[in-house]
């Protein structure tokens, strides 16, 4: 424990400091503010709508890092996990007849790294440590890897309550009688994602019975890279347990705050799989689901910030059609035009500027939280938590009748804090002592404990999360990120920076058409759609600027234009974009991939 938290909790005691002594708050975004695998979500997805409860131990371990050696720690058994060992065991299976020797069982590992798994730090080899299953199979939740589903950072329990909505304080198991697309428990076929995922596969036995999943082995729709994710989870012979412990196997229902960004990315998942699965090959679905997944958190997280800068400012969250994400400049040249490049990452700059408050605002409401529960003003705050954020936006405004109260008793603590911590944390006393300059003590202390805990590092994990939303770098992703050195306009001298900006990779324009030429909400089939309503609708629904500045941004209207010609070049040479001439009217998105004749 460190010193300034052994201070803290002697002051505030232990059950507060517990609770405030982090950088989440659930009630707002349900997740662990920390960097996350986004590519390992989706098999720890399938369990949970498959299951209904959060995936435990499986057999992974057991299967192909067995030994005798009793001495040997998990951890180090982990470390043993390679595909080389994997295609040691497979080999022995009467499947895998002709890959006994090293040279077949080289290609073998080869296979298995290119369709089914992934090393650790993306590292090259059959040698290096396993960290991931690819979901290109509903078996891949069968594989217990990353090996905690903690690891995931509650991601995947985030993504299954927001698609099953359901009401309640856990996701329980769908009733016969539930209409949803995504009911849970409930097998395969009625559920739109398991659906899509789970060829070859039904069901020989109860539901909750963890090896009622079989192969049928006369299809012979399935692909190599789907067979080998096949047998590879059948080497395990059944699902993983459920996670044990009570509170710890049930599937959160807590929503994200911001609502709205919520349900569209609800209805964007379910529109795209129910209209694709079928139809685009499956390596293409999977890039273009893993690029609407990286858009549909990436609009919650910075939909969710800006509820939360109107909530430190007003005392009250927006309603639902009110909510909308940051608006951003998108770099469409990918990075190879440097005026686009330099516009996107100044936008994406003044975004992380304004990420820097948000620490001290989620302290503020961990503050009032315990202030409000200890005055038993309690109200229902699962699975949407807006009347009780709107609650304690009163109580900072002074506006509720506890209000009073509950702020002069942090005012106390405030004092008592002063004189424990003047001595060894001159600067945090001082922040604390501020009434002046601060009159409101939730702000002053929420500020005080942010820099005790350590502001750098706060906002270090913050801009992980963010980033592995983003999948910035990657190829499916929606950001990349260079270093670059700029003159510091406080100081003058040259320093080193992370830059990043939004950018529109090739995966992501094919999804972001694919799904926007879709007929509204559940209608069947796909009409043509005008370039210019194509960029008015990505504004509108995710805040993503092309050939129009961001408000308070100022960009010329020559690179606004050459922007919006770059959009417009790749999407041709994508094929997705027709029109014979120049004429604004008669350029037309179309899909590459047709779900259904058009109507």
């Amino acid at each position: 424990m460190t010193a300034a938290r052994k201070i803290v909790q002697n002051v505030l005691g232990s059950d507060m400091t517990d609770e405030i002594w982090t950088g989440n708050y659930h009630k707002v975004l349900p997740i662990s503010i920390q960097d996350f695998d986004l590519s390992a979500i989706l098999p720890a997805v399938f369990y949970m709508f498959r299951f209904g409860k959060r995936r435990g131990a499986g057999r992974f371990l057991e299967a192909f890092v067995y030994t005798a050696e009793t001495k040997k720690t998990h951890a180090q058994r982990r470390r043993e996990a390679t595909v080389d060992r994997v295609a040691s065991v497979l080999c022995k299976n009467d499947h895998f007849k002709g890959f006994e020797g090293a040279a077949e069982r080289a290609v073998l590992g080869d296979l298995l790294l290119c369709f089914c798994l992934e090393n650790r730090r993306n590292a090259l080899g059959r040698t290096e440590q396993i960290r991931r299953v690819a979901p290109v199979h509903y078996m891949a939740s069968w594989i217990d890897l990353p090996g905690s589903v903690g690891h995931l950072r509650q991601v995947p329990e985030m993504i299954v309550s927001t698609l099953a909505n359901q009401s309640g304080e856990s996701v329980e198991i769908s009733g016969d009688a539930d209409e949803t697309p995504f009911p849970v428990g409930r097998g395969h076929e009625r559920n739109v994602l398991l659906r899509a995922f789970r060829q070859g596969i039904e069901l020989d036995g109860p539901l909750g019975d963890r090896t009622s999943d079989r192969f049928v082995e006369a299809d012979e729709s399935i692909g190599l890279d789907q067979l080998l994710m096949i047998r590879l989870a059948r080497q395990l012979c059944r699902a993983p347990e459920k996670l044990h412990g009570k509170d710890k196997e049930s599937i959160s229902n807590q929503r994200p705050v911001a609502e709205r960004a919520s349900e569209e990315f609800s209805e964007d998942v379910r529109r795209f799989i129910r209209s694709y699965s079928d139809v685009i090959p499956r390596h293409a679905f999977l890039e273009f689901l893993e690029s609407g997944m990286s858009l549909g958190l990436t609009t919650i997280v910075s939909s969710t910030i800006s509820i939360l800068f109107e909530w430190s400012e007003k005392g009250r969250i927006p309603d639902e059609e009110n909510q909308s994400a940051i608006d951003l400049f998108v770099d469409c040249s990918n990075g190879t035009n440097r005026q686009l490049r330099m516009a996107a990452e100044q936008s994406m700059d003044e975004f992380m500027r304004r990420v820097e408050r948000v620490p001290v605002v989620l302290m503020m409401l961990r503050l009032l939280d315990r202030g409000a529960r200890r005055r038993r003003l309690e109200i229902p705050s699962c699975p949407s938590a807006a009347k009780w954020l709107n609650l304690l936006g009163e109580i900072l405004r002074k506006r509720h009748s506890e209000a009073q109260a509950i702020l002069d008793r942090l005012d106390e603590d405030s004092i008592d804090l002063v004189e424990k911590l003047k001595e060894d944390y001159p600067e945090e006393a001082r922040i604390l002592d501020d009434d002046e300059g601060e009159p409101n003590a939730a702000r002053r202390m929420a500020e005080a404990l942010v820099v005790l805990i350590g502001r750098g590092q706060m906002q270090k994990t913050l801009i992980g999360m963010i980033d592995s939303a983003l999948l910035v770098g990657r190829p499916n992703g929606m950001a990349s990120r260079r270093s670059v050195s700029r003159n510091d306009p406080t100081t003058g001298k040259r320093r080193r920076r992370v830059a990043r900006s939004l950018v529109f990779t090739d995966s992501m324009l094919d999804y972001l058409a694919h799904l926007h030429v879709l007929r509204a909400k559940d209608e069947r089939g796909f009409g043509s759609l005008s370039f210019q309503r194509f960029i008015s609708g990505i504004r509108t629904r995710y805040g993503l600027h092309v050939d129009s500045a961001p408000p308070g941004m100022t960009i010329s209207s020559d690179l606004l234009r050459r922007n919006r010609a770059v959009i417009e070049r790749r999407l041709r040479d994508l094929g997705l974009l027709t029109g014979v001439n120049d004429a604004e009217a008669m350029k037309r998105l179309r899909p590459r991939f047709h779900p259904f004749e058009e109507a």
